[in-house]
């Protein structure tokens, strides 16, 4: 941990106050401090610490590397990953990301997000950036710069000026909250159940190197994700409507393994799998905000708005948005005024919208249906492969500009040829 004395700790002055070291708070504090700002960062709890959503997107590794954060996570060992395979009854399709429409970095890992926060806060530590781990945010006032009451763990109390506020608190929501910011999401409520397991896995044609997304025999808004790691386990989770998981009987554990045993793919793959983490449940979990950001704050990732972990966009969306946060904040920090509505929110949700167009048509079986299509053209295989790579602010690409209308026609002639 790095931090300083709590006993001289009374009032600190920075320049930013970030709340919160998972990918987005790492990602911003580190770029911040490249160039030379002051930056706090607030973390409530200790690191490492279990975080769901293991499954990064190749869009990520651009930003960890514009962090300094690149050579840390390779040496790491996770699981590398170059693509994702979707299953459902005996349809199987894959899509490499190396094979896609638009310029980046094609591949990256599935990891322990335990491991993975760790590694780029302690990585930002090196860099320099101040860590206080087991501190949290109690009120915010914004009247004139703004002031943050914060207390650890131990009841100490003091008190932190900033010229912003950057929240990367994720499911925390920390000024969502605290400011009275939230607001219904406008997606239908959603529960994950979902744990770790050893999975034990010997079928020689199962590929560790993708994502498995399997969707239930019967039900298509089932779905669930199998997420490979590098030391023989797996992140295994069942999303659907509550309705839809009212049937399930018994402990979490009963639940998740009675649901999964209803897909015969993920039934025979896990046959000789031991769970090796608590299983836990996530309920309602989409969420929104009447405001990303003003000229004292701004919400990053999962503390402004979460979609949903379909398409493993989270960590993608909190790290675009970092990158895009910091952008502004630099020229704020250096007297340039700055339309944080134009500025940030907008272009930031021009990506997440484009996430927001899939996972609904995800659900109402139009992206299924496109998914699963197996005579498509492969250039507009490799735009799909583009978003599902975490490329959803490529404006060059259609499936981005025009993401419903694109989708919409290329649904029609995929039924139309079904047909």
């Amino acid at each position: 941990m790095h931090s300083e004395s709590l006993n001289s700790i009374n009032n600190l002055d920075v320049d930013v106050a970030i709340i919160g070291a998972g990918p987005s708070g790492a990602i911003a504090a580190s770029l911040l401090h490249q160039q030379g700002k002051k930056v706090l960062v607030l973390e409530k709890q200790y690191f490492p610490r279990f975080s769901i959503g293991e499954s990064l997107l190749p869009c990520c590794m651009q930003f960890i590397e514009q962090a300094g954060m690149i050579d840390a996570v390779k040496d790491a060992g996770f699981q590398f990953k170059n693509g994702a395979a979707f299953r459902y009854q005996d349809q199987y399709t894959t899509f490499n990301f190396t094979d896609k429409f638009t310029a980046g970095p094609g591949t990256t890992f599935q990891v322990q997000r335990g491991q993975f926060d760790k590694i780029l806060a302690d990585t930002a530590v090196k860099q320099g950036v101040n860590i206080h781990y087991g501190h949290t945010v109690t009120q915010v006032d914004l009247h004139a710069d703004p002031v943050l009451q914060v207390t650890d763990d131990n009841g100490a109390a003091y008190q932190v000026n900033a010229k912003f506020i950057l929240d990367a608190s994720g499911f925390g929501r920390v000024l969502p909250r605290l400011l009275n910011l939230e607001k219904p999401s406008n997606l239908p409520s959603r529960s994950a159940i979902f744990t770790h397991i050893e999975d034990n896995i010997d079928d020689p044609t199962f590929d560790r190197n993708k994502i498995l997304i399997s969707v239930h025999p019967q039900h298509k808004d089932i779905w669930y994700w199998l997420i490979p790691f590098s030391n023989n386990r797996c992140s295994i989770g069942v999303v659907g409507e509550p309705h839809l998981l009212q049937h399930l009987q018994g402990t979490l554990e009963q639940q998740l393994f009675s649901i999964v045993n209803e897909e015969p793919g993920l039934k025979r793959l896990l046959t000789n799998a031991n769970i090796v983490q608590e299983c836990a449940t996530l309920k309602g979990y989409s969420a929104n905000v009447s405001t990303l950001a003003t000229t004292k704050f701004a919400l990053l990732g999962n503390a402004g708005e979460f979609l949903d972990p379909v398409f493993s966009s989270g960590v993608t969306i909190a790290m675009q948005s970092a990158a895009m946060a910091v952008e502004s904040l630099l020229k704020q920090l250096d007297g340039e005024a700055v339309d944080w509505q134009q500025d940030y929110a907008e272009p930031l949700m021009k990506g997440v919208n484009t996430f927001r167009t899939y996972v609904q048509a995800w659900y109402d079986g139009r992206f299924q249906d496109v998914i699963f299509y197996q005579h498509g053209n492969p250039k507009i295989k490799q735009m799909i492969c583009s978003i599902l790579a975490g490329y959803a602010w490529d404006a060059s690409n259609p499936f981005v500009a025009e993401s419903e209308r694109r989708l919409n026609t290329i649904v029609a002639l995929c039924r139309e040829t079904a047909a």
